[in-house]
C-alpha cells in the first residue's frame, strides 16, 4: 500500500460532487473547494445552500439526485465521499436493523453515488476523480464499532475494485480512485458512542477536521493522486501498522480495552454487558431495544 500524502489548489471551474456536505468534514470541505473556485454541489438528507437532499439507500433517490447535479455543474469531475452514519452495535449478536442501516448508508451508498456518477466521471476531459473518506477503523479493530469498520473496510476494498476496472485505460481516461482514512475527529458520528458511555476518544490517533480537509482537496489537486492516505503522518504510520501487523496492533486493544472495562469505562453502555463479562467476569445490563441510540452522521 502506497501512503502519500498531498495538498494544493484544484484548478477554478472543477466540477465536484459531495456526498455529507452538510456534516462536519463536508461543510468545510465544499467551502474550500469554492474558495479555489470550484463548481460544487453536495448531497445530504437535507438541502441547503447547494446542497441536494437525497437519501442514499435510496437507489431511485440516487439516480434522480446525482443526475440533476451533472445536469447543474454541466458535468463532473470528480467525487467525494463523506456521508455515513454511526450506531454501536455488538458484533455477535443479531443482524439487527442499526447494523445493517450503517452497511448500507457508508458501504453501499457510496457504490450508488459511484454507479450514477460514472458515466458524468469518464466523459470528462482526462481522468475523474473519486475520493472516498473511510476510516482507520477499517483496518485498527475496536469493539462495538463492527458494522461500522465492515463498511468502512469494504468501502477501502470496493475503492481498489474501482480503481482495478476503470484506472488503467490505454487511451489516459478513466478514474483516479484515492481513499483516506482518517482517525478520530470530533464529529458529531461520534455523539452516538458518547452518549452511552462508548467514546473514540483515547482509543485511536486523534486528528482535526482541518487534516482531512487538506488531505481530500489535496487528492483533488494533486497530478498524481495517492491511492491512499491519512490526513497526519503519524496516521499514516498507525494505518501501515493496521494493515501489515494487525495482530500486534490488535494485542494491544485488547489489553487496552481489558484494562478499561476493569476499570468500569463501559458500565453505563448496556450494549457492552457481553463484553464486559467476558473480559472481566463482572455482570452489568444487556441492551433492550429502549437502550439503542439515534444514529449520527459521519460528516
Amino acid at each position: 500500500m502506497s501512503l502519500r500524502r498531498t495538498r494544493g489548489t484544484v484548478p477554478a471551474g472543477t466540477r465536484v460532487l459531495v456526498t455529507g456536505a452538510a456534516g462536519g468534514f463536508g461543510a468545510p470541505t465544499v467551502a474550500r473547494l469554492r474558495e479555489q473556485g470550484a463548481r460544487v454541489v453536495g448531497l445530504d438528507r437535507s438541502a441547503g445552500d447547494g446542497v441536494l437532499a437525497c437519501d442514499i439507500t435510496d437507489p431511485q433517490a440516487v439516480e434522480r439526485t446525482v443526475a440533476e447535479a451533472v445536469r447543474t455543474l454541466g458535468g463532473l469531475d470528480a467525487v467525494v465521499h463523506y456521508a455515513g452514519i454511526g450506531i454501536p452495535n455488538d458484533a455477535g449478536g443479531p443482524l439487527e436493523p442499526d447494523a445493517l442501516k450503517v452497511i448500507d448508508t457508508n458501504l453501499l451508498g457510496a457504490w450508488r453515488v459511484t454507479s450514477a456518477a460514472l458515466p458524468a466521471l469518464l466523459d470528462g476531459p482526462g481522468k475523474g476523480r473519486v475520493v472516498f473518506v473511510a476510516s482507520e477503523l477499517a483496518y485498527v479493530t475496536l469493539p462495538f464499532l463492527s458494522a461500522y469498520s465492515v463498511a468502512k473496510r469494504g468501502m477501502s476494498a470496493y475503492a481498489d475494485a474501482l480503481r482495478l476496472e476503470y484506472g488503467y485505460a490505454q487511451d489516459g481516461t478513466g478514474l483516479h480512485v484515492t481513499t483516506v482514512y482518517p482517525g478520530y475527529v470530533r464529529t458529531p458520528i461520534h455523539e452516538a458512542g458518547r452518549e452511552v458511555g462508548l467514546s473514540l476518544e483515547g482509543q485511536v490517533r486523534r486528528e482535526e477536521v482541518e487534516d482531512i480537509v487538506r488531505t481530500v482537496v489535496g487528492a483533488l489537486a494533486a497530478p498524481r493522486p495517492p491511492r491512499d492516505t491519512a490526513g497526519t503522518l503519524a496516521g499514516q504510520a498507525e494505518l501501515w501498522v493496521g494493515r501489515h501487523a494487525p495482530g500486534l496492533l490488535g494485542r494491544g486493544v485488547v489489553r487496552r480495552i481489558r484494562q478499561q472495562a476493569a476499570a468500569g469505562r463501559f458500565d453505563s453502555s448496556p450494549v457492552a454487558a457481553g463484553l464486559i463479562r467476558r473480559f472481566t467476569g463482572r455482570a452489568v445490563p444487556a441492551v433492550t431495544t429502549a437502550d439503542r441510540t439515534p444514529e449520527r452522521s459521519a460528516s
